[in-house]
């Protein structure tokens, strides 16, 4: 669709959802935006979701922020990463599938690490850009790993809280008994995000990252320059 068409629905979503919601003012258009696309460009189940948005981040995020201090025994895992961008300005994020601690698991801490670490992400982007990309890593995973339920709420926030903003996930070191998570996940992820989701076999690790990412830019342990830094520390 035409940017004057979609200028012109997000101008009526906005009509909509402050008349709802007087929150709704403190948001911009590019965010408007992201809701409405996320959506097909249809403006009541748009408005729907951004409203469903700004109810949730009052009440799981009332201060506007996660605190290390909320999330300190998942930080305390080492799993969540973030330096770089790809050839065209996106943050880049890593994750370590293998070192998540299921056992210790408490599921509203996994939640609010989720919100953490995206809402690090987007602190990272240059002026004009809305997306990030996500390198997976799952080597060393294995069944006491899997937790579907923190797979689930991972996806849920991502694609019902901070819709539009994936560009691209790398799944990298993938073993082949994470396949039987995958097909109980997969029917839960919406077809826009199955097309971003590309697994990388080992050999063509870093000739596949080179595609989107420059060898500057790619972390050191998959053949590039960068050392991994702690999301925390970002």
């Amino acid at each position: 669709m035409e940017r004057g068409p979609e200028r012109k629905k997000v101008a009526l979503m906005r009509e909509y959802v402050e008349r709802e919601d007087p929150a709704a003012k403190d948001v911009d258009d590019l965010t408007l935006r992201r809701f409405l696309r996320a959506r097909d460009l249809d403006i009541s189940k748009g408005s729907s979701l951004f409203l469903k948005y700004l109810k949730w981040r009052k009440t799981e995020v009332p201060r506007g922020f996660i605190s290390e201090a909320e999330v300190q025994h998942e930080l305390s895992q080492e799993k969540l990463f973030s330096q770089g961008f790809d050839k065209t300005g996106h943050p880049i994020g890593v994750i370590f599938g293998g070192r998540h601690d299921y056992s210790k698991r408490n599921i509203e801490e996994f939640r609010r690490v989720v919100v953490y670490g995206l809402d690090k992400l987007c602190t990272r982007m240059p002026v004009g850009k809305e997306k990030f990309v996500f390198i997976g890593d799952l080597e060393g995973w294995c069944y006491a790993n899997s937790d579907i339920r923190a797979y689930l709420a991972a996806l849920e926030i991502m694609q019902n809280y901070y819709p539009e903003r994936l560009k691209k996930v790398f799944m990298v070191h993938v073993p082949s008994m994470f396949m039987k998570a995958w097909k109980i996940i997969y029917p839960f992820i919406d077809d826009n995000t199955k097309q971003k989701i590309v697994f990388v076999d080992d050999k063509n690790l870093k000739a596949a990252l080179l595609e989107d990412i420059e060898e500057s830019q790619i972390p050191d342990i998959y053949g590039g320059k960068l050392p991994l830094v702690p999301v925390q520390n970002t």
